[in-house]
C-alpha cells in the first residue's frame, strides 16, 4: 500500500510523459482546495453548532485531499515545489478548478446544493480514479473515497430535509438549485487532458461518472420535491483557467500571508 503521509516518497509513476499527469493532479487538487476554502467560511457561522462542526470537518477532509494531490504533483515534477508552493504562488488564471466550487456560500441552501452537486460527482469520480494505472492516484482515491462517501450522505440528507421541509426552506433550496444549475454541467464535461489520460488508463471516464451523477441528482431532487431546471445551457471554462470574479477574492484571502511573508511558518 502506498504511504500517503506528508513527506513520504511516492512510487515512480509509469508514464513516458509526466507533464499531463502533473497537470491533472494539480487540477484535482484545485477543485478540493477551493471548495475547502469556501466551506471553511462557515466556521463559527453555521446555522447550529453541530452543522458548524460538520462543515469544518468536511473542509478539513477536502484540504487533506488537496495536499495529497499537490504533494504527488510536486514530487512527480521534481522541481522542489511543495504543496504550499502550488497552492499559494499561482494566480487565478493558473487554477483549473470547476466554476461551481468557487461560487459564494450565499446562504445555507446554496452551500448545501453546491456541496451536493460536487459530492455526487466526487464520489463517482473517486470510484473511477481508484482503478487508475498510476498507483499514486489510485491510492489517493481509495483514501479519499471513505470521506467522500460520508460527504455525499451528509449533503444528500440536507437537500431532502430542506427541500421537503417548510415552505420557506423549500423555496430557498429551489432558488439555490436554479442559481447553481448552470455550473453543474462542467463537472462531467471532458476536455483534451481528460480524454488523453482516459485513453492511457490514468483518468476515469467522465461519461460513466455523468450517468451516475444524473441518476443520483434526479433521485435526491425528486425525494426533496424540487424541480430540476429545464435549462441545458451550462457555464464552463474553469479547467482552462477562465473563472468568475469570485476566485480572485478567495485567493486574495487564502494566499495573503504566504505572499506577504514567503516561507513563513507557524
Amino acid at each position: 500500500m502506498t504511504d500517503l503521509s506528508t513527506g513520504m516518497q511516492f512510487q515512480t509513476v509509469m508514464t513516458s510523459d509526466k507533464h499531463p499527469v502533473i497537470n491533472y493532479a494539480i487540477r484535482l487538487g484545485d477543485n478540493v482546495l477551493i471548495l475547502a476554502q469556501r466551506i471553511s467560511e462557515w466556521c463559527g457561522h453555521g446555522p447550529v453548532l453541530e452543522q458548524d462542526i460538520a462543515m469544518t470537518n468536511i473542509a478539513l477532509d477536502l484540504l487533506g485531499q488537496a495536499r495529497m494531490y499537490y504533494t504527488f504533483a510536486g514530487e512527480l515534477e521534481g522541481k522542489g515545489r511543495s504543496e504550499d508552493d502550488i497552492a499559494y504562488f499561482r494566480d487565478a488564471h493558473e487554477f483549473q478548478n470547476f466554476l461551481l466550487v468557487e461560487q459564494p456560500n450565499t446562504d445555507w441552501a446554496h452551500t448545501i446544493m453546491r456541496q451536493f452537486f460536487f459530492d455526487a460527482w466526487n464520489f463517482a469520480f473517486l470510484n473511477g480514479l481508484a482503478k487508475s494505472n498510476v498507483p499514486q492516484l489510485a491510492a489517493i482515491a481509495e483514501k479519499a473515497l471513505k470521506e467522500a462517501t460520508y460527504h455525499l450522505r451528509f449533503s444528500s440528507e440536507w437537500v431532502v430535509r430542506l427541500g421537503d421541509g417548510t415552505a420557506v426552506s423549500h423555496q430557498k433550496m429551489q432558488t439555490a438549485l436554479d442559481s447553481l444549475w448552470m455550473y453543474a454541467g462542467e463537472l462531467c464535461t471532458a476536455d483534451e487532458l481528460d480524454n488523453d489520460l482516459l485513453t492511457q488508463g490514468v483518468a476515469p471516464d467522465l461519461q460513466q461518472i455523468k450517468a451516475f451523477w444524473q441518476t443520483k441528482v434526479d433521485s435526491i431532487l425528486q425525494e426533496a420535491t424540487l424541480q430540476k431546471p429545464d435549462n441545458d445551457w451550462m457555464q464552463k471554462g474553469g479547467k482552462q483557467g477562465r473563472h468568475t470574479e469570485h476566485l480572485g477574492f478567495i485567493l486574495a484571502e487564502m494566499q495573503h500571508l504566504q505572499r506577504t511573508y514567503p516561507g513563513n511558518e507557524w
